[in-house]
């Protein structure tokens, strides 16, 4: 199980990290298509702007009839350099026909035509109108297949006029924002993009404010105001710093419901995990109880036994006061039995709600005392001692008498069990506020770390090893702590091992 879900999160996060490398790539491609477009478009504005005025112009002077080519002329005026410069761009017709012996059809002639396209541009200093100082380009270029010839004579007219603009005077960084945002929303792409136009590998300043070349975020390149032959000095590079987010952002829906549910099959697998070893743990400490249980009860039913084969003596029967000592014994004995039970089932009571507890209003300095009589005499048979502080001025609480003297007489016979030695116990009272602390106080043996986080847990003990030194099951402390609870106070311990344990008790007063 443990190696299955190693696999399942391994592929769910290399599925996560493929489908992120899939998106950056689709992005990547979508990105590249759409600077292609806004060059695209760009180019076709330019040439919108030139066209459709000359068209206008030419449709409202008119054409003769019997030209053989179409051809187009501007004129643009310099005024740094104090030139003219006259642009012709035309297509020339030329008509050819063959005679019949040339031919291999039965025909005794046949017409085609052949088209050319002519451009031209002179620079013409002022003053030397004569042509004394003209510089001449013409380029002849020949059709092998039907072209709209118009509307490219008229490209190319404008392709020469305009190459020798600057850029910013050809495009704006308000217009390719404008037409880059339209096309990245068109394709699903909205995210932030910065630009710049670069000229000859020099950024021009037809760019956004904050475009910057720090090889942080991938770049993308178009080709700008290409000429006829596909050359330009003019790219738009771009990037896209929200690229990442919205990489992310795409697959983020499936990524995060994909980790919900590979959580929940973690936090189930611990939590069945955890409750396997909690219930090997109770399986455990039921087979301790178990044990236990069964010790305490071996002593007081073996002398039972030898009591009533005593008894049972002639030489015992006709002595009245041997006879008396052994009913007494048996009577001890049947009662100790008869309190390891009734000490389970007000366990098992408590944790069902079932045990009624009435409480009263008691000076717990009484209880402390009643309780304190209770073991006394074990104490003093043990050669110990057990002193109260009662330094408390009030001690006024809501409590059952009977239950909370049993709380007190469990810690005090623990604190009995626990020392090695003479048992030394002292018992301290003192008020915090509203509260009453009751300090149980011995020199004993002490527990461990680990013992007094469970000290408290039902059929809890710690462990001696094979040694049965300490007699009990493991449910005083448990008792103790479902008292308290009851009565809307805390317990805990402070302990040393080997330096003895303090029991802490705290309850409200009242008035």
């Amino acid at each position: 199980m443990s190696l299955s879900l190693i696999g399942i999160i391994f592929v769910q996060g290399y599925w996560i990290s493929n489908s992120v490398e899939a998106k950056r790539e689709q992005f990547s491609f979508s990105a590249k298509r759409a600077l292609a477009s806004v060059a695209e478009k760009i180019q076709n504005r330019e040439l919108e702007d030139y066209y459709y005025p000359l068209q206008k112009l030419i449709d409202s002077v008119g054409v003769p009839d019997d030209l053989t080519f179409n051809e187009y002329f501007l004129v643009e005026e310099d005024p740094i350099t104090n030139e003219v410069f006259l642009y012709r761009n035309g297509i020339l017709q030329q008509d050819f026909k063959l005679s019949a012996p040339a031919l291999e059809y039965d025909l005794d002639s046949i017409e085609f035509k052949r088209y050319y396209n002519r451009s031209s541009r002179q620079v013409i200093s002022r003053g030397r109108l004569d042509g004394g100082n003209i510089s001449t380009r013409d380029k002849v270029q020949e059709f092998s297949r039907l072209v709209d010839f118009e509307k490219y004579s008229y490209k190319n007219l404008i392709n020469d006029v305009v190459q020798k603009k600057p850029i910013h005077k050809r495009v704006s960084a308000k217009e390719i924002q404008r037409v880059m945002t339209l096309e990245l929303v068109e394709r699903e792409m909205e995210t932030d993009f910065e630009f710049g136009i670069f000229d000859n590998d020099l950024l021009t300043k037809v760019r956004s404010e904050n475009f910057e070349l720090d090889g942080s975020s991938q770049l993308y390149k178009a080709t700008l105001f290409p000429d006829k032959d596909g050359i330009s000095d003019y790219y738009l590079y771009a990037n896209f710093p929200g690229e990442k987010k919205f990489v992310i952002s795409s697959i983020i829906g499936m990524a995060v419901l994909s980790i919900i549910f590979t959580l929940i099959i973690v936090v189930a697998y611990s939590s069945a995990l955890h409750q396997l070893n909690k219930q090997r743990q109770i399986s455990q400490i039921k087979t301790d109880f178990i044990n236990n249980m069964t010790h305490e009860f071996k002593t007081p039913i073996a002398t039972i036994n030898l009591a009533l084969d005593a008894v049972k003596n002639p030489k015992i029967s006709d002595n009245k006061d041997k006879v008396a000592y052994y009913h007494s014994m048996i009577r001890d004995e049947n009662k100790r039995m008869h309190a390891q039970v009734e000490n389970v089932l007000r366990i098992s009571k408590l944790e069902k709600n079932e045990l009624d507890i009435r409480k009263e209003r008691y000076k717990l300095h009484d209880i402390i005392e009643d309780a304190v009589n209770h073991v006394e005499l074990i104490v003093e048979n043990r050669n110990g001692y057990i002193e109260t502080h009662l330094e408390a001025h009030k001690s006024s609480v809501l409590a059952n008498e009977s239950h909370f003297t049993n709380v007190i007489v469990n810690i005090l016979d623990n604190a009995v069990k626990y020392s090695s030695a003479e048992p030394k116990i002292d018992v301290f009272t003192e008020n915090v506020k509203d509260f009453i602390y009751v300090k149980i106080q011995d020199q004993g043996d002490g527990m461990s770390k680990t013992a007094q986080r469970k000290i408290f847990e039902k059929f809890y003990r710690e462990h001696t090893g094979n040694i049965h030194n300490v007699k009990g099951h493991g449910l005083g402390l448990a008792y103790a702590r479902q008292i308290v609870e009851d009565h809307q106070g805390e317990i805990f311990v402070e302990s040393e091992k080997g330096k003895g344990s303090t029991f802490i008790i705290k309850l409200p007063l009242i008035s």
